[in-house]
């Protein structure tokens, strides 16, 4: 395992350092359409404990992170009545990056372009630690979830399908 340091500095590693937060960098290759299942694999993890960004929009078109167990999917209909909104849906590829400032499959809710509202499937924080995108196709870390609330206001909910 490389030291943090040994890693480009990606915007959310930036952030992760700037903020304290304690961190494990990983590389893994990147597979197109690998997703979670190809993370949790190659680094030999639950996939359950590898956690995807996804980048959606609400029908008024305003941006927002929602934070998924790889091995879960969202209800978009539960969300929506969370946030208060008529409909949530995926941003398409182009605009995702827009709003991240990431390519799609390195997305990280930390080091975000645009300030936009976070949410976190509740169960994660049951977890003691958790791999999440480091800001690249091919860089995860390792943290506590914990970290997801400190540094990004991160706010649960429950919202498996």
């Amino acid at each position: 395992m490389a030291k943090p340091d040994a890693f480009p500095a990606t915007a959310a590693l930036r952030v992760l350092k700037a903020a304290g937060v304690e961190y494990t960098a990983f590389r893994h290759t990147y597979e197109p359409r690998g997703g979670t299942a190809h993370c949790a694999k190659e680094l030999g993890v639950d996939e359950h404990r590898v956690v995807k960004t996804i980048v959606l929009k609400t029908n008024e078109n305003k941006p927002l992170i929602m934070l998924m167990h790889g091995d879960s999917e969202i209800s978009l209909n539960k969300l929506a009545r969370i946030v208060g909104v008529k409909s949530i849906e995926t941003c398409e590829i182009k605009e995702a990056q827009r709003h991240s400032g990431y390519l799609v499959g390195g997305t990280s809710p930390f080091g975000f372009r645009k300030k936009v509202p976070i949410y976190a499937q509740e169960t994660i924080f049951d977890l003691d630690w958790i791999i999440i995108n480091g800001g690249s196709r091919e860089i995860f870390v390792k943290i506590s979830p914990d970290a997801l609330k400190a540094v990004l206001g991160a706010i649960p909910v429950e919202v498996r399908q």
